[in-house]
C-alpha cells in the first residue's frame, strides 16, 4: 500500500485576494475551477505545484463547513490534507473499524475516481481525504487528478517552487493528533529533526506540532521546494507576505521554504 500527499485545500473569504497571492509569490498558475463544489456551497481555484496542488475554496452561501471553519480558527488558512491511494477499499474498512465517519463519499466510477473525505471530528486537525484515481495511468507519478479536471498538466510551472514536501498540522495535544493519523493512515510515526511527530508519506511528510499562533488545531503550515528562492521572497516583499528568508504567509498558511 502506498499513500501520497497530492492536493492541500485552503478556505478563505475572499478568491480573487488569495489567489493573487498564489500566483504572484509562488509563480504558479491556476488550472481549473470545479464547477462541482457548488453544492457545497462554495467556488474554488486550483493551482498545480509540480505534480501536486493547491487548492483554496470560498464559500458563496451561509451556514457552509468552509464558512465555520473560517470563523473558528479567526481567517483564512488550511483545511484539507488530500492524499492519493492504490486501494481505497481497504481505507474504507479501516476507518470503518475505528469508528472514523465518511464525511462525503467521493465515488465516480465514470470518471475514474473514487475516494472518502472523512469527518474533522473524527479525524483531529483538518479533513482528510484519500483519493485513488481508477482510470488508466492513475497510479503514475503526475499521472491523472480527477479533482483538478482534465488538462492540468499543460499548467504546471515550477520556476518557483517545484513540490509540496510537508504538511503541517498543529494542536494543543499534537502526540495524540499524531496517533490518530498514524492509526488511520496505517503509518508508523517517527520525529523530525525537532523531536516533532511524524508521518512519512511516499512522497511528502505529514509533521505534528504545537499550536503556538492561538488559532487553535488546524492546518497551520506547508513546506515547498523551492527552485528560486529570491524570485519568491522578492514577490512576497511587494504582496506583503514576507515574513523571513525561510518563511513566507500566503492564503492563512505559513509556507516554508526548502
Amino acid at each position: 500500500m502506498w499513500m501520497r500527499l497530492r492536493q492541500i485545500a485552503v478556505v478563505a473569504a475572499d478568491l480573487q485576494k488569495v489567489g493573487t497571492e498564489i500566483g504572484g509569490v509562488l509563480g504558479v498558475e491556476p488550472c481549473f475551477t470545479d464547477a462541482g463544489v457548488k453544492q457545497f456551497g462554495l467556488k474554488n481555484t486550483l493551482w498545480p505545484v509540480g505534480t501536486q496542488m493547491l487548492e483554496v475554496v470560498t464559500p458563496i452561501t451561509e451556514g457552509t463547513a468552509g464558512g465555520r471553519y473560517i470563523e473558528r480558527r479567526g481567517g483564512d488558512g488550511g483545511y484539507m490534507v488530500i492524499t492519493q491511494v492504490d486501494d481505497v477499499a481497504h481505507r474504507r474498512q479501516r476507518v470503518a473499524e475505528l469508528g472514523v465517519r465518511v464525511a462525503f463519499d467521493l465515488s465516480y466510477p465514470d470518471d475514474g475516481h473514487d475516494g472518502i473525505q472523512l469527518h474533522p471530528g473524527d479525524t483531529g486537525g483538518s479533513f482528510f481525504e484519500m483519493d485513488q484515481m481508477t482510470m488508466p495511468g492513475g497510479d503514475d507519478v503526475g499521472g491523472p487528478w480527477y479533482p483538478a479536471g482534465k488538462n492540468w498538466q499543460p499548467f504546471v510551472n515550477t520556476n518557483r517552487v517545484s513540490g509540496i514536501s510537508a504538511a503541517e498540522l498543529q494542536s494543543p495535544e499534537p502526540d495524540r493528533l499524531a496517533q490518530r493519523w498514524s492509526e488511520i493512515a496505517e503509518i508508523d510515526l517517527t520525529a523530525d529533526a525537532d523531536g516533532n511527530p511524524t508521518m512519512q508519506l511516499d512522497n511528502a511528510a505529514v509533521r505534528f506540532v504545537e499550536d503556538t499562533d492561538g488559532r487553535g488545531e488546524g492546518l497551520g503550515a506547508i513546506d515547498l521546494t523551492t527552485v528560486d528562492r529570491e524570485a519568491v521572497l522578492s514577490a512576497a516583499h511587494k504582496l506583503d507576505c514576507y515574513v523571513s528568508d525561510d518563511q513566507v504567509a500566503v492564503a492563512g498558511l505559513r509556507v516554508n521554504l526548502r
